[in-house]
């Protein structure tokens, strides 16, 4: 799914990174707990959080993903977008909650990873 067709269905604002929303992502994941990223996500997929630190974006850059977006209204510190932005991430937030999002977006054919 194109970055920029996750940003439409998800009435999200990009907060950096805008000139990437052509980039796709191939599954996602929706989690707080950056150690359940680390064990189960594969391949290029984008993280919904409403966790707001920067471990969410070293996680990120660790597991090659390219896109972040924080639900609940969250929104990063400025130290956070800077390394996002360092990292070629997209940043966006989201009034959704986070069953709600990833909802809308596996009804939009964007799957989950699967567990082993």
């Amino acid at each position: 799914m194109k970055i920029s067709t996750m940003k439409e269905l998800l009435g999200a604002e990009v907060l950096c990174c805008e000139e990437k929303l052509g980039g796709h992502v191939y599954s996602a994941c929706g989690c707080d707990l950056m150690s359940d990223v680390l064990a189960y996500v594969k391949d290029q997929a984008v993280l919904l959080t409403g966790l707001v630190n920067s471990q969410v974006i070293r996680t990120a850059v660790m597991m090659d993903m390219n896109c972040i977006v924080f639900v609940r209204s969250k929104l990063p510190t400025e130290e956070m977008l800077e390394l996002a932005r360092e990292s070629g991430i997209v940043i966006m937030n989201t009034d959704k909650r986070l069953y709600d999002a990833c909802g809308i977006l596996y009804s939009n054919g964007l799957v989950g990873n699967r567990v082993k």
